[in-house]
């Protein structure tokens, strides 16, 4: 699950993503607040995360403000999370960025939790690593993709 900060940065990020598309490209924080629904003060704190981590910058002055610099099929949603949250693995033992052994644990091999959770974590990184900020401001609607009826097995 992702955190309220992560769904902030990310509506933040929409919002400059489209922004950098129009003649206006830099926001002042209040109107990414006011956009987002984000408290100010917390927004503060994730645009300079946003900014450390090379996807927006600043400019003072009048016509200053924040605005996004890459392209949005170039920020994978994937890297996004493990910025702002960390590691996103289920359980450390799978952890890419950050493994750890389990405390607990005496075989990593033959860990039914570790293999049933690893297919899990498989499955979901497919996805989550395909994704892109694009994908979220094209308007494509990935819930009504996820909740589209499967195919009857039966059928195929």
């Amino acid at each position: 699950m992702i955190s309220q900060r992560t769904k902030y940065a990310l509506k933040a990020l929409m919002i400059l993503a489209d922004a950098a598309s129009t003649d206006q490209p830099a926001l002042t924080i209040e109107e990414v607040s006011k956009r987002s629904g984000a408290p100010k003060r917390f927004l503060e704190h994730i645009l300079i995360d946003l900014r450390n981590i090379g996807l927006i910058r600043s400019r003072r002055g009048r016509s200053g403000g924040y605005m996004f610099i890459k392209q949005p099929g170039d920020v994978s949603i994937g890297e996004l999370l493990r910025h702002l949250d960390g590691p996103i693995a289920p359980l450390p033992c799978l952890s890419r960025s950050a493994y750890q052994r389990c405390e607990d644990c005496v075989d990593e091999e033959a860990c039914r939790i570790r293999k049933m959770f690893g297919q899990v974590y498989w499955s979901y990184l497919l996805l989550i690593e395909s994704l892109t900020l694009a994908d979220l401001t094209g308007g494509v609607d990935m819930i009504d993709r996820l909740s589209a009826p499967m195919p009857d097995v039966q059928q195929i």
